[in-house]
């Protein structure tokens, strides 16, 4: 049937006029997820699905993603249905209620169809630390590349032609990386946009939900379902939604965007800066003012330390809870230290473990001064600076990596080179200061997908989605997925 490779609007258009069911869908998707080998699901939900079918005639049948069967990342809550956060200390836990972002989902009449893998508590950005192992990237059938992280599984069953959208969380660049790696549309809309009443919490100051699909128009339209105002998150605003879709008018004229001069030039990889280059004098063509600014490149150095050290404190006060008593499996112990250490020795991955004690070491009384508090004021200077280059400016463009998706074995970059500190960790000063930001598909290299990223103003998704649809005109790199999909 093939209809789970197309766009939201064309499944939609195919369900109005009866082309197909959502049961036809349902069925493709379970059938799709059990038959995948990328490994990308914590638990497909074959009975949930189709009990959601039954409910489906009291929605309205004109929404857009009425029928339409998606997948969430595992760290939402679930009513009724098993949510690890791909972490052996939440083994067997079972939430008594939905997230916001499923809530309005599914009172749009979208049909939940499985929860995905992550790195572990969404900390990590390669999809090797969950408990079920590592996440393949569906561009690579022989299973050598990574897909990225945290939201690995999400990334991987949309590009798997799965489902045509799924949710993600990104933190840091957990949406917009993968999405880049595997020639998806990611976006990470405002902080405060989307409610995260549900989302297990990582950096709540950096913590923001997102999405992925295959084309501008549908991350528009999905936009519309979940943004808007939640009394059950003091944190989500009260910004008018608007109809971000008739944004998404391709029109690029007059539109000025930044490229920062530090960030192009920490690349090496010839294809993907060859191929950004190009895509840049396309733009200025469709009538794009291209304007090359510079940053203090010690604040780009600055922004995975300063990451670091905010998220890993962030996280250990947050995650105190998962003790072996609150929440995980009672290991056993006399005291309540015996009980949380072999609850946590247990529980945790290697990974977790040194997050947690870099956290705890960040937020002690004698180091808050040097090391949480320093960080927290580098923060501050690199949102002035970024917030500096927005003031004459729509937006900043970027390449969303630095290289294609990274291999598993034999990985052994320079974690003290401009290119990893500056280029592969950029993208994190949309979380620092809740920028909207959108990774779009924008090549391939020996065939694997690489992306760009466009980072707008606090609240300005119309403009970002509107640059976003130039670009896309542009590559014509829409609707793409892996293992028989268009490329």
């Amino acid at each position: 049937m093939g209809y789970l490779r197309r766009s939201i609007k064309e499944i939609h258009e195919a369900l109005i006029s009866g082309a197909v069911t959502p049961e036809e869908l349902v069925r493709e998707a379970l059938t799709k997820a059990h038959d995948n080998n990328d490994n990308a699901f914590e638990y497909i939900c074959d009975k949930e699905a189709y009990e959601q079918i039954k409910d489906l005639g009291s929605k309205d049948k004109n929404n857009m993603l009425w029928g339409i069967p998606f997948v969430c990342k595992d760290n939402f809550s679930t009513k009724d249905i098993p949510t690890t956060a791909s972490s052996n200390i939440l083994n067997g836990y079972v939430p008594i209620f939905d997230s916001e972002v499923v809530i309005r989902l599914k009172n749009a009449g979208a049909i939940l169809i499985g929860k995905a893998t992550l790195d572990e508590l969404a900390m990590g950005g390669t999809g090797t630390t969950g408990h079920l192992g590592d996440t393949y990237n569906p561009w690579d059938p022989s299973h050598k590349h990574q897909i990225g992280g945290s939201s690995c599984g999400s990334a991987a069953s949309v590009a798997a032609g799965i489902v045509p959208f799924s949710i993600g969380s990104d933190t840091g660049d957990s949406v917009r990386k993968p999405a880049g790696y595997s020639a998806l549309v990611g976006v990470k809309p405002t902080w405060g946009r989307i409610s995260r009443f549900g989302l297990f919490p990582f950096a709540p100051s950096m913590d923001h939900v997102g999405y992925f699909t295959r084309n501008v128009f549908d991350g528009a339209v999905l936009l519309e379902t979940l943004a808007g105002r939640d009394e059950k998150d003091s944190t989500s605003s009260t910004e008018k939604v608007i109809k971000y879709s008739d944004s998404v008018d391709g029109n690029l004229k007059g539109k000025k965007i930044a490229v920062i001069k530090e960030i192009v030039d920490s690349i090496t990889n010839d294809d993907i800066k060859t191929a950004f280059e190009s895509n840049l004098k396309e733009m200025e063509e469709a009538g794009a003012v291209i304007n090359y600014v510079s940053m203090d490149s010690d604040l780009l150095k600055a922004i995975y330390p300063t990451y670091i050290v905010i998220s890993c404190a962030e996280a250990t006060s947050n995650n105190a809870n998962l003790d072996g008593i609150k929440f995980g499996p009672r290991m056993g112990g006399h005291t309540y230290e015996e009980v949380m250490i072999n609850a946590r020795t247990k529980g945790f991955s290697e990974l977790i473990k040194r997050r947690f004690v870099i956290g705890s070491y960040a937020l002690m009384r004698e180091n808050q001064e040097e090391l949480f508090l320093r960080a927290q004021k580098a923060r501050r200077l690199i949102v002035n600076a970024v917030n500096e280059i927005l003031k004459d400016n729509d937006g900043i463009y970027m390449p969303s990596a630095p290289n294609t998706a990274p291999l598993f074995e034999g990985n052994s970059s320079n974690k003290l080179s401009n290119e990893y500190l500056i280029a592969d960790n950029c993208l994190a000063i949309g979380n620092f200061g809740g920028l909207p930001s959108i990774t779009l598909p924008l090549g391939f290299s020996n065939g694997l997908p690489f992306g760009s990223n466009l980072t707008c103003k606090p609240f300005d998704e119309a403009t970002m989605f509107s640059i976003a649809s130039g670009i896309e005109n542009i590559t014509g790199l829409k609707d793409l997925s892996a293992k028989g999909g268009k490329r």
